[in-house]
């Protein structure tokens, strides 16, 4: 990459058209016919299959790999969105190095697995290409249900709901559905407005109407919500962000990655978007590395990310941490800030270094201050605008079984709620257990 010009603090256009497409080009490029015939004959169809069982929507792994070794690439997709009907975009977003291909028995015996998730994103892709909907709905069963949150958990909710024949609302505060695969995730992992297309060819089912611009609370209440239908699937995700309620968190500079990523995901021309020279990512997790590497890639010339434990404790895979190296991001660990210092605007980030006592986390005294003008803080998410009849826990919603809360009639699931890990095919597998419970008290 051609260095970025010295431009001292935050601004615009630091690299020409031309890089930027190739910064923000397909991370992994799909397979070619042949590519994919290639990696679907590594597989040994295990009849055990770890990789299935690694995988929260539990596909059946080894069935749509033969599927497409045979030359039946839709055949697979099929296989593939019976269990997750957002099966096209996590194979982009999915973190497979942690889950399926972790556990592949050609991983473990030779340190290369099969490549799953590139063969999922085959299959999908090819399905999807032809513009037919592996579905069709059943007979109307005349029941209604609301759902809050047009991400991949009240997607897959929705779209399980629809296939059964149920009428579905989706209520999303957004301009766009899709929750975190649309604002969420970084640019180069999804291109080409996939998100989007996902969504439209996902409501090819028919019987589902998203409301965006409608936000529980303001727009639409629990209360009303469960008046007007049969049942109400929450899974709003979570819109709050962390603050460090440090001193100088609140100068010129100093922002959220959340937002950061998406307006970079928003935006028509990356030129446009803003970025410092000196930037620093403060958290360990895949937000941060999303908003590390993609502010490299728009021209910053140093990236940190400051992590407050040690690296083998980041949230962000290895794959991830990998990534973020490769890309010239500095990965700094063991620091918690502990001010932003600038007049009026930022100019560096103080960190005090940490060191685990018996087990816990305690700052040695000894600090380091890192330049930076821009600074983004990637400490985690909250969740907002509950309606307090719901029961809460670690700052989620409380369920039990497939998404049942507190309140009778009322399910919930995805980031929102109290369980799995926070990924989009963990969200997927919530939404579709959700519906199926839902649809079995509905129909009782």
């Amino acid at each position: 990459m051609t260095p970025s010009p010295r431009t001292d603090g935050i601004a615009a256009g630091r690299l020409d058209e031309a890089h930027l497409d190739r910064n923000f080009s397909d991370l992994h490029p799909p397979y070619e016919p042949h590519e994919a015939h290639v990696a679907a004959d590594r597989c040994y169809f295990c009849h055990d299959a770890p990789c299935m069982e690694a995988c929260p929507t539990s596909i059946d792994i080894p069935l749509f790999i033969r599927q497409i070794a045979t030359g039946t690439p839709e055949a697979a997709a099929k296989t593939i969105f019976e269990q997750n009907i957002l099966g096209g975009m996590c194979a982009r977003v999915c973190p497979t190095e942690t889950l399926c291909e972790e556990v592949c028995v050609r991983e473990v015996a030779e340190g290369k697995p099969v490549e799953i998730g590139r063969l999922q994103r085959y299959a999908t892709d090819r399905m999807m290409a032809r513009d037919v909907h592996p579905f069709t709905r059943a007979a109307p069963t005349g029941k209604r249900v609301a759902i809050v949150g047009a991400g991949p958990a009240g997607l897959a909710c929705a779209h399980r709901l629809a296939m059964k024949g149920h009428d579905v609302v989706i209520h999303d505060a957004r301009e766009k559905p899709g929750g975190l695969n649309e604002y969420g995730i970084a640019s180069y992992k999804s291109t080409g407005g996939f998100a989007q297309a996902e969504v439209d060819w996902l409501l090819e089912i028919g019987g589902i109407t998203i409301q965006t611009g409608s936000v529980l609370g303001r727009d639409v209440t629990l209360e009303g919500l469960k008046a007007d239908h049969d049942a109400v699937f929450l899974g709003m995700g979570l819109a709050g962000v962390n603050a460090l309620g440090l001193t100088g968190d609140d100068m010129a500079g100093s922002l959220d990655a959340v937002s950061f990523i998406a307006d970079l995901r928003q935006a028509d021309d990356l030129a446009t978007l803003p970025v410092g020279r000196d930037v620093v990512v403060i958290g360990g997790g895949m937000t941060a590395v999303d908003a590390a590497v993609q502010s490299k890639l728009l021209g910053a010339q140093t990236v940190t990310i400051a992590y407050r434990r040690g690296q083998d404790r980041m949230a962000a895979s290895v794959f991830e941490q990998e990534l973020a190296t490769a890309k010239g991001v500095h990965i700094l660990t063991n620091v918690q800030p502990v001010a932003l210092h600038g007049n009026g605007k930022l100019e560096a980030v103080e960190f005090e270094y940490t060191e685990d006592r018996d087990g816990r986390l305690a700052g040695t005294g000894e600090t380091v201050r890192i330049p930076a003008d821009q600074c983004f803080r990637a400490i985690g998410q909250t969740l907002e605008g509950a309606p307090e009849a719901l029961e809460i826990a670690g700052g989620k919603i409380a369920v039990t079984g497939a998404g049942r809360t507190s309140v009778a009639g009322v399910w919930a699931g995805g980031d929102c709620a109290l369980g799995g890990d926070d990924l989009t095919v963990t969200a997927v597998a919530e939404g579709r257990d959700a519906a199926e419970d839902i649809h079995a008290a509905l129909m009782a």
